[in-house]
């Protein structure tokens, strides 16, 4: 079945690009993209499309970026006949009026094996749950928060110990857009069975916000870790030092119990540690405010003083 010119699709960040991408090079171009509106970016707070807004201009697809979901929007897409949404990381919670419109309902791409993982970060609450196994998942959209019934589902290995959210999300976009394709023309035709999740099984994932990146020195190392990862690139895993901002990218652990008290910064070698309740942090990417990305050794020669200073 063509879809093309009855399919709409919402979403925002590099993770639905992919989506976005698949679809375009299928049967599936959406005529229409609803994506958030552009925003302020960087010190000069330049004013920025999201990427899927680039994308749908490089391909001719016209782009509404509604500030609501309002009535006045849903009486837009009922101007024309649509037989499918799709929908991956719009970023807005889209009401039932609107879900209700296709004739074939709204469609979700979410990364995680639902019902595990519900919610605004299933990428990042994979990391932070120590996983060795996510997915993606390809649900019936209902009014309620990834609750619908699935059409589709695929495990995916957290093969690499060290992975970040930018790169797990990559992995699970292509993962996911490769899904859809697969997905849609047996849906379409009727050789889908919609099933119901396990609604008793279900965890929830909360909304990241910037304050989040905050190291909280009182937590395990392995803990601080496996959050550097998952808020790389946003919001960043950051401390304090004489007010500045310390920024952790990447980190390895120690194990073993801390003499020193959490958060202190001690020599190890020649780089630094810093202690935490249960092992040490040695971080091996550490960004000061306002300058460049530097190794652990190269940091500790440039600011020998950091030695017995406890981050803040």
């Amino acid at each position: 079945m063509n879809s093309s010119n009855h399919t709409v699709f919402f979403g925002t960040p590099q993770f639905a690009v992919t989506i976005l991408e698949k679809l375009i090079a299928s049967p599936f171009i959406p005529s229409l993209v609803v994506t958030a509106p552009d925003k302020p970016v960087g010190r000069k707070q330049k004013l920025t499309p999201p990427p899927v807004k680039i994308l749908a201009e490089k391909h001719g697809i016209p782009v509404v970026q509604p500030e609501k979901l309002d009535e006045e929007f849903i009486r837009t897409l009922q101007l024309i006949t649509y037989n499918l949404f799709i929908v991956a990381a719009y970023g807005k919670i889209i009401p039932k009026s609107v879900l209700e419109i296709p004739e074939h309902g709204s469609i979700n791409v979410h990364p995680s094996l639902l019902p595990k993982l519900r919610g605004a970060s299933p990428i990042q609450g994979a990391i932070l749950g120590g996983l060795t196994e996510t997915g993606v998942t390809i649900m019936l959209m209902d009014e309620k928060m990834d609750h619908g019934p699935i059409l589709a589902n695929i495990k995916h290995d957290i093969t690499n110990p060290k992975i970040t959210a930018e790169k797990l999300a990559k992995e699970l976009a292509d993962t996911g857009a490769e899904l859809l394709i697969e997905t849609l023309p047996r849906y379409l035709v009727g050789e889908v069975t919609p099933e119901e999740q396990n609604h008793t099984q279900a965890t929830y994932t909360k909304l990241i916000t910037k304050e989040d990146g905050h190291i909280n020195w009182e937590i395990s190392a392995g803990e601080i870790e496996r959050r550097i990862r998952a808020y790389t690139p946003w919001p960043g895993a950051y401390a304090y030092w004489n007010d500045k901002r310390v920024k952790f990218l990447e980190a390895e652990i120690i194990g073993g119990e801390e003499e020193n008290k959490p958060g202190e910064i001690y020599k190890l070698g020649n780089m630094f540690a810093i202690a935490t309740p249960q092992g040490a942090l040695v971080p091996t990417r550490v960004q000061l405010e306002g300058k460049s990305v530097v190794d652990n050794r190269t940091l500790l020669q440039g600011y020998p003083e950091i030695l017995g200073v406890t981050l803040d």
